[in-house]
């Protein structure tokens, strides 16, 4: 079970639910949805893997909701999910190499763990490592909220404390975060697998999480 937020965390109202077409998200529940976002809400939306819980990058108080609601320690990698592979490289140190290795998995169901620039803001890094996590998905409801953001979401999977997979009924969601978060998209059932992690930041690829995206091409033979 998930432990109640502090009351200076908590949501006064009770979230918003919108439900936006996953295939021809509606322009005014998507602008109305990063109105939220801009405003500091933590907001829950379908990836193509999982649903996530994301907020605006640079929203100290927003990204704090987020780790107590999931129960996150400071070394865990989160993950800034990107329109398209032009912005990756505002935020990672990204070479040649490793441009093409993104280029031909992204958009997709993957994270990928890369050695972050100064533009990400502190509180997101690892505290050792430098570290961030980058995604680009491919779900029409995703690309339609950071189209209108102009900037990537700070976002992890959603899963509670406790469990392995993640949430995929909106109206569970509803039921058992509408007091924790600003706003549950239901955009439909989602998927009960997270992203592919993989680390590319120490060069060799190493495989950190299977998920739906296939770890295949970046197992290394032994």
């Amino acid at each position: 079970m998930t432990q109640p937020l502090l009351p200076s965390e908590q949501v006064d109202n009770v979230s918003q639910f919108f439900q936006i077409h996953p295939e021809n998200p509606q322009a005014r529940l998507i602008k109305q949805a990063v109105e939220i976002i801009r405003k500091g809400g933590v907001v829950i939306y379908p990836t193509d893997s999982s649903y996530a819980i994301g907020c605006h990058i640079g929203d100290k108080n927003a990204v704090e909701r987020v780790r107590r609601l999931r129960q996150l320690d400071d070394k865990h990698n989160f993950a800034l999910i990107c329109s398209d592979l032009s912005q990756l490289g505002l935020f990672a140190k990204i070479d040649t190499g490793t441009f093409r290795l993104l280029k031909a998995h992204l958009p997709g169901p993957y994270t990928f763990i890369l050695n972050a620039t100064r533009e990400v803001p502190r509180l997101l890094l690892h505290p050792k490592k430098r570290t961030i996590g980058l995604r680009v998905p491919s779900h029409p409801i995703a690309l339609a909220l950071l189209e209108e953001l102009g900037e990537p979401l700070m976002s992890v999977t959603l899963i509670m404390p406790g469990e392995t997979e993640p949430m995929s009924d909106p109206h569970e969601m509803r039921q058992l975060l509408e007091h924790q978060v600003d706003l549950i998209i239901d955009g439909g059932f989602g998927g009960i697998k997270a992203s592919t992690v993989i680390n590319l930041a120490d060069g060799e690829p190493q495989v950190i999480r299977v998920g739906c995206g296939d770890p295949a091409p970046f197992m290394v033979e032994a």
